[in-house]
């Protein structure tokens, strides 16, 4: 008999991206979810319609988390290059300090939920990732002022989130071992890559 959770909801979220993380999305059905958040698989459907809407669910929950960091680096006064660097660093330093967030987010924004999620913030037809607004914000604004390139905004978080993940990945891997004075000198470098 399982011992009552204080909070169910969270737990299934927990489990769900572990499970994602670990073995993809068919690798996580609703039954593996349910055992590892120690609830019947109903309850799943209590709080989440379907499979799908609980994966977005654990996207949305990390993107807030995200979130949060850009917030506190988005200081005004800075300069956009400042903001930049302040982004990627606390960024890479998300991804690096969260191993099984990172491993979810990846097959996330790779798989159909994330090329979805990406068109729809690209053309601007929803308005729901802050996250991506922030950064966009800041691409528009630096485009606008001349001193990032004038290039599809795709292209500009291709350099930018392509860049943080790729080396992210390779620190995970251990093909390079990050330090602060590393990633500090790959946000330049990234920087370098948009600057006009």
């Amino acid at each position: 008999m399982n011992k009552e959770i204080p909070d169910k909801r969270s737990a299934i979220l927990k489990a769900a991206m572990e499970l994602i993380a670990e073995n993809g999305f068919h690798g996580a059905p609703t039954a593996m979810i349910a055992a590892r958040a120690g609830v019947g698989t109903g309850t799943i459907y209590r709080y989440f319609a379907d499979k799908d809407v609980l994966i977005r669910e654990v996207h949305r929950e990390l993107e807030e988390r995200m979130n949060l960091i850009l917030m506190v680096q988005d200081t005004a006064g800075r300069s956009l290059k400042e903001r930049f660097n302040r982004f990627f660093i606390g960024m890479m330093r998300f991804l690096l300090d969260n191993p099984l967030e990172f491993k979810f987010l990846e097959q996330f924004y790779y798989s159909p939920y994330g090329v979805a999620m990406r068109r729809d913030k690209i053309f601007n037809q929803r308005s729901s990732e802050q996250r991506c607004d922030t950064v966009k914000h800041l691409f528009e604004q630096g485009v606008a002022d001349g001193v990032i390139k004038d290039l599809p905004l795709a292209i500009l978080f291709a350099l930018f989130f392509g860049t943080l993940v790729s080396v992210a990945r390779d620190h995970t891997l251990e093909f390079v071992e990050l330090n602060e004075d590393l990633i500090r000198r790959t946000a330049e470098a990234s920087w370098d890559a948009i600057k006009r």
